[in-house]
């Protein structure tokens, strides 16, 4: 005999595979991989730490 499915489970499935190919088409075309994005929000939160450590308060002079 065939095996039993349930519908709605099947519907789902096969919407959640095809939300799953387009988010990688959209990721290929537009976007970065994961490790890129890490390394600049790595850069980019040293970038601000420097700056802010090195930030003078106002009235101060060299």
């Amino acid at each position: 005999m065939t095996e039993v499915i349930n519908l709605r489970q099947a519907r789902k499935k096969q919407a959640r595979a095809a939300a799953d190919a387009a988010a990688a088409g959209n990721r290929l075309r537009h976007g970065q991989t994961k490790a890129e994005r890490t390394s600049e929000e790595v850069r980019r939160a040293n970038a601000t730490r420097f700056l802010d450590a090195h930030k003078r308060e106002k009235g101060e002079m060299r």
